[in-house]
């Protein structure tokens, strides 16, 4: 098999053979040749309908025309420049015109770069060091935001990695997701610059939040002066054309945003309320800066995906099949006997193998659910030619691409595998 010579390759050059921990599996990932709409080829010459895509930032499947033909009109003038181009501001005052706590925004290159300078930002504006997240909330591989859950309702964070200092995460509390007493509680007894949390937690599977649970972590940080970060880099642009915000009915004093604002390209952003992005350099003396930010054509597949997004109303089509997904696995783990839940929101979905069924509400609810079942059917749908991430801890995604013939074929790998 050509994937497994070029994974014994690779190990020799990179470290794991892989360019990030989860793409790395036993005994050996497929690696791909091509990829067109809802599905991806590997090098063997097997087809998969893909509901990884990338970790989520392919909404309309790959290799979309459109994005594609943009693309190469903006390479033909140039794909890195240095200094300021127009279509900067273009998607700036798009992305402005859906998110309506959005009033400002500056442009990076990734989703982990966006969070931590939306950290370092929210520290600058309010004097106060201390941040909470939310219990397996994943906001990149920077230092802070990189850290394990302690013990008890409230925890002080424990470096998730070595080469982690431990005082880098002594100012990081963590708190589990759908708990607004742990909330309040770690605000009222701490000095707190601002909580980061994703309104949706995309790294651990999707899960939702309670009802109203959003509402009230807006009400809970307002009375206290605390500001709220919402990382959108999963829920940007995928739940609705305003993101999670939208379709929760939630404002956010600074929204991170990656993933679907690059159309599939590198990119990452962050953005809020005018007076708090005032103090971002060169406006203010909160540094953050980046040769590659605002890439021309990051920017160009970024602007023509939400064009697409807008014109054919792609997240309420989405969400339409992945609700569909959801009632039908529902069902299919309700009569299979399996202990299992189906979870997720909008375009996301996942089965999670959760003991007696139980539904999966916060981080510690994933921990306790079945990996090693996850692994083993994970290889069987692969082995039927359905491509989820390697993971129980991330999350299935519908696309614009997938077809009423892929949700059928993927029923049926369900129905033969669970």
């Amino acid at each position: 098999m050509k994937s497994e010579k070029l994974f014994e390759l690779a190990k020799g050059y990179m470290p794991g053979g892989v360019s990030s921990p989860v793409r790395a599996y036993k005994p050996y990932p497929f690696y791909t040749a091509r990829a067109k709409g809802s599905k991806i080829y590997d090098v063997d010459g097997k087809e998969y309908i893909d509901y990884c895509l990338a970790y989520g930032p392919l909404v309309l499947g790959h290799g979309n025309e459109e994005v594609k033909h943009a693309v190469v009109d903006q390479l033909e003038k140039g794909w890195l420049y240095g200094t300021p181009h127009e279509k900067e501001i273009t998607l700036a005052k798009k992305v402005i015109s859906h998110y309506p706590s959005v009033e400002m925004v500056r442009f990076v290159n990734t989703g982990s770069e966006a969070t931590m300078a939306a950290i370092r930002l929210a520290r600058g504006f309010t004097g106060r060091d201390k941040i909470v997240k939310i219990e397996g909330g994943f906001h990149g591989a920077h230092d802070g935001v990189l850290v394990k859950a302690g013990s008890g309702a409230t925890t002080f964070g424990i470096p998730d990695s070595e080469g982690i200092p431990k005082d880098s995460v002594t100012n990081t509390l963590q708190i589990p997701f759908n708990d607004t007493e742990a909330l309040t509680s770690v605000l009222e007894n701490n000095s707190v610059a601002a909580i980061i949390l994703e309104p949706v937690m995309g790294n651990v599977g999707p899960i939702p939040p309670a009802d109203d649970y959003l509402g009230e972590v807006r009400r809970i940080t307002k009375e206290n002066d605390v500001l709220l970060i919402l990382d959108e880099v999963i829920t940007g642009f995928r739940l609705a054309l305003g993101g999670a915000q939208e379709y929760y009915g939630v404002d956010a004093d600074l929204t991170v945003l990656g993933k679907i604002v690059g159309g599939g390209f590198p990119i990452g952003m962050f953005g809020g309320k005018r007076e708090i992005m005032a103090l971002v350099a060169p406006s203010g003396a909160v540094y953050q800066a980046g040769t590659f930010s605002g890439n021309p054509v990051s920017v160009t597949a970024g602007l023509k995906t939400i064009e697409i997004l807008e014109r054919d109303s792609v997240p309420e089509r989405i969400n339409e099949r992945g609700a569909t997904m959801r009632s039908v696995l529902s069902e299919l783990v309700r009569d299979s006997g399996v202990e299992g839940c189906v979870s997720g929101v909008g375009s996301m979905f996942k089965v999670f193998f959760s003991p007696g069924g139980a539904a999966v509400k916060n981080y510690a609810d994933a921990l306790d659910c079945d990996k090693a079942k996850y692994t083993r059917f994970f290889h069987k749908m692969l082995s039927a030619g359905v491509f989820f991430p390697p993971s129980q801890f991330e999350t299935n995604f519908v696309c614009f691409a997938h077809t009423d013939d892929d949700i059928e074929k993927t029923i049926e790998a369900y129905k033969a595998n669970l």
